[in-house]
């Protein structure tokens, strides 16, 4: 077994003083291809966010191997594509973690711009306003900006969100050049046959874990019910337990409205039902 590039011990990661992910345990192999799965609002960014350093931990943590270089790739929805910058700005971005924001590029860091462009289909892109580009050709360049910071950790969220098939075929690509180089990929997905025909390993979330290991199984049916009953118990609108759920709370409110429990057989102990994920562990 390759050694841990993450380990997440007992994590919960929230925002304010409400959690989003909970009770996350397990370990992110060196070099695996881990899917991120779960229903809107499940807590999927929320994790990568808190991989990033961008959320800290309301409980638990994160250990992240020691000297491991992180890329992190938002949600499109996150970028101000009206920023005057041109594709070669927005790419050449991905430098700064070893040139510093205001270091001079050298003639190899020119070079890596230029084939990083090339890798994604952007050759002679590099004047172009970032406004002016499609959905895929922009999402094209935040691979271009991925591969220039050479990180050993990359981190995806949403990479195949409102972009054209034949991007998503190319893009895919990329991520198994990275995975066949060694390098440790997750990525938020939400395409459940994409993720069964590219990705080894999942983990699916429903603001806890439901399951995370070999994809095959995890995204078995038992489990993608559990995920969806466990969505439910958050929403408004929850169904009242079916027949033979005895034992199976959808959640407590309080004088606000949250949501603090919801499923008491889990929390209690009971056999209806099983105990939560945790992730594959390294040796």
């Amino acid at each position: 077994m390759q050694p841990a590039c993450l380990t997440f011990r007992d994590l919960t990661l929230g925002y304010g003083s409400h959690p989003a992910v909970h009770h996350l345990d397990g370990a992110v192999r060196k070099g695996s291809l881990t899917a991120i799965v779960g229903a809107n609002g499940s807590g999927k960014s929320t994790l990568m966010k808190g991989v990033v350093g961008m959320l800290k931990p309301m409980a638990g943590g994160i250990d992240k191997a020691a000297g491991t270089r992180i890329a992190y790739l938002p949600q499109q929805s996150e970028l101000d594509r009206s920023f005057p910058a041109r594709v070669v700005d927005l790419v050449s971005l991905g430098l700064w973690p070893r040139r510093g924001l205001l270091g001079r590029h050298t003639k190899e860091d020119r070079a890596a711009v230029t084939s990083a462009l090339q890798a994604v289909g952007l050759e002679g892109f590099e004047t172009r306003p970032l406004d002016t580009l499609s959905g895929g050709q922009l999402q094209r360049a935040l691979f271009a900006r991925v591969l220039v910071q050479d990180a050993d950790l990359i981190l995806l969220d949403e990479p195949f969100n409102a972009i054209d098939a034949r991007t998503v075929i190319d893009l895919v690509a990329l991520i198994k050049r990275w995975h066949a180089e060694g390098r440790t990929v997750m990525a938020v997905l939400h395409d459940i046959d994409l993720v069964r025909r590219n990705f080894p390993e999942t983990l699916l979330l429903a603001r806890r874990p439901v399951a995370w290991g070999e994809t095959l199984s995890t995204l078995g049916p038992e489990n993608l019910l559990r995920a969806r009953r466990f969505h439910e118990a958050w929403e408004d609108d929850a169904p009242w337990c079916e027949p033979g759920d005895h034992g199976r709370g959808h959640g407590e409110q309080d004088h606000d409205g949250h949501v603090h429990e919801h499923d008491h057989a889990h929390r209690h102990g009971h056999a209806e039902e099983p105990a939560p994920a945790t992730g594959p562990r390294a040796a």
